[in-house]
């Protein structure tokens, strides 16, 4: 697996890889991992905008399980490919642009920062296997104090705006030959092992 990793390194560059999935799918779990062993830096619009709506004085519209309008997802999540501590390092992100035509805006500006993106990667699991993996996470009280985690129906919510919002991105992606599926219903183990060798297939003929 060395070698693979080495030669995605070199193919990456500064560009950034961004990983889209359904709730419980593993974005940040894989994306994390990933950009260690990359030596990059991991960015997750999810972290991001939990982050922000901490501080804002107004309620969550997360929290019931609603992508961030447009304005709000540039004006606090696109800024960060600006980051100083971001330069000359490739990046590992986590659903960075949810909303069909945000894709273009996304491109744009981590071109225009030194990262372009060069790969998406889709963890593909069924709607009931998030279901399934939202149970146990409750029983394992595993994932933290997320308000967007509390409610099944905020859950399902969030599945819906998956496949309504998101599903048309990820299209856009595959249609630039960008789009990278991979099998999520494996092991943690498992499904990083198939994203390094699809990775590595898809450095040596890029689109």
């Amino acid at each position: 697996m060395d070698e693979k990793i080495d030669a995605i390194k070199k193919w990456l560059g500064e560009g950034s890889v961004n990983i889209f999935g359904l709730p419980m799918s593993g974005k940040d779990t894989q994306g994390m991992r990933l950009a260690e062993v990359l030596d990059g830096k991991f960015l997750s619009s999810g972290l991001i905008i939990r982050a922000m709506e901490a501080k804002m004085d107004t309620p969550s519209i997360t929290a019931s399980g609603q992508l961030l309008p447009t304005n709000l997802f540039y004006e606090w999540v696109l800024p960060y490919f600006e980051r100083r501590d971001l330069w000359n390092k490739p990046l590992v992100l986590s659903s960075i642009g949810r909303w069909i035509g945000e894709e273009t805006q996304v491109m744009s500006v981590a071109e225009g920062a030194r990262h372009p993106i060069k790969a998406v990667v889709f963890l593909e699991i069924s709607s009931e296997e998030a279901r399934k993996r939202w149970y146990e996470a409750k029983n394992l009280q595993d994932r933290g104090e997320r308000p967007d985690d509390e409610d099944i129906d905020v859950f399902r919510r969030r599945i819906d705006e998956f496949k309504t919002k998101t599903i048309p991105v990820l299209k856009k992606y595959d249609e630039m030959g960008l789009l990278i599926w991979i099998n999520g219903e494996q092991s943690r183990d498992e499904v990083f092992a198939e994203m390094i060798d699809k990775l590595y297939e898809y450095s040596k003929n890029p689109a």
